[in-house]
């Protein structure tokens, strides 16, 4: 978990008078995870988080499925998925099921006339191309590529990007995300033998406060609609803040690759957890060492989760003509591998030159209608060559 951070101005105690200037009180908000009994920070705004000028006709995101019920080996074609102007426009989800959605993302202007609340889930935004800011009540937050930006639900914000060349893998969890127990010791530290450590962890910086009235478009994702609530004050008009909830960011290119003498399993490259799936980060490594190690992947069935792999970069050393911003979902109960040759061509070879993030989710994938529209059709048929 992110550990304790202070922003800006806040009282001594909680819960007491903090006055303004001119005598009047700052508004307190408690932002906390799992009723009062998870991570949470203390917000203090210039006004009352509360002031709604009205609410428009809610518009339903729920995902059109085209197929519902999985048992093939599929390939999604991710950089086909067409760019578009708005941020929540260009969010095309291709897989999903109860606990999460897999979305692709193409924005090409930044989030200036909204902002966005995403109450239903966590994000973890994986920015494949492009860079820029994520502003927030908790201050900027700077992004790059390879970097994972991780958002707890209920956090308003906004993303601000350098150009209009930008490529995101998002997963929306709608339980928290965390890191693995097993990296983490009984105080919350990361451990020694940990892949990543605090230090490679971003938080935002730069509290700038927003004292302004107006009217100011929040767009609220829940239960799959989004609400588009006005406010009269402007989301981001937080004096200060302290706490362990906060959006952070956490680069792929900062994961300190775990091997071995022989090849590991895909749980030592884990990043995130929740009780309904893991993430995972497939950096370049040395291969394993073993006299007789073969360093491909051994052909696995995985009976209990389907595997979703989103190739980055490099050259992916199990696979043959996968490109960048490929999605392959290998479903459960049917086994899958190293395409033809790529077991021989590993053996001897010193090392990978391979970037990719992995989900594996522990109840089945459905797939979208935009799924199928960027699909390649014949990947099943791929280890037969």
């Amino acid at each position: 978990m992110p550990h304790y951070q202070i922003r800006g101005k806040i009282p001594d105690k909680r819960h007491i008078t903090f006055k303004k200037p001119d005598g009047s009180l700052y508004a307190e908000e408690l932002v906390s995870a799992e009723g009062f009994s998870d991570v949470y920070s203390i917000v203090y705004h210039n006004y009352p988080p509360t002031k709604v000028l009205s609410i428009d006709k809610p518009l339903d995101v729920t995902p059109n499925i085209e197929i519902d019920r999985n048992l093939q080996n599929r390939a999604l074609k991710g950089f086909k998925s067409e760019p578009k102007d708005d941020y929540l426009e260009s969010r095309n989800i291709v897989l999903t099921n109860d606990d999460i959605n897999i979305i692709l993302a193409a924005p090409k202007k930044s989030m200036t006339d909204y902002f966005f609340k995403n109450a239903q889930s966590d994000e973890m935004v994986f920015i494949h191309k492009g860079g820029g800011k994520l502003l927030s009540v908790y201050g900027e937050l700077s992004f790059k590529e390879g970097d994972h930006v991780v958002i707890p639900r209920g956090t308003i914000y906004q993303f601000r990007f350098n150009d209009s060349d930008n490529r995101l893998f998002i997963v929306e969890s709608n339980e928290p995300l965390r890191f693995p127990k097993r990296y983490m010791n009984k105080y919350g530290q990361l451990l020694e033998h940990s892949p990543f450590h605090e230090r490679d962890i971003k938080a935002p910086e730069a509290l700038i406060t927003h004292d302004e009235e107006g009217d100011f478009l929040v767009k609220i994702k829940r239960t799959n609609m989004i609400y588009p609530y006005h406010y009269q004050t402007h989301p981001f008009d937080a004096i200060g803040w302290d706490g362990c909830l906060y959006p952070f960011t956490f680069s792929i290119y900062d994961f300190e690759p775990i091997t071995g003498r022989i090849h590991q399993p895909p749980p030592v490259h884990q990043t995130l957890e929740t009780n309904a799936m893991v993430t995972c980060a497939f950096v370049p490594r040395l291969y394993d060492y073993h006299p007789q190690a073969i360093p491909a992947p051994y052909h696995h069935s995985n009976i209990d989760s389907d595997e979703v792999l989103y190739y980055v970069d490099g050259d992916f050393m199990s696979r043959n003509n996968i490109e960048k911003g490929q999605i392959t979902l290998h479903p459960m109960g049917i086994p899958h591998g190293p395409h033809p040759g790529a077991i021989e061509r590993s053996i001897g070879k010193k090392e990978t030159n391979e970037y990719a993030v992995m989900v594996d989710t522990f109840r089945p994938l459905k797939l979208t209608k935009s799924a199928m529209e960027i699909e390649d059709k014949d990947y099943y048929k791929s280890w037969l060559h």
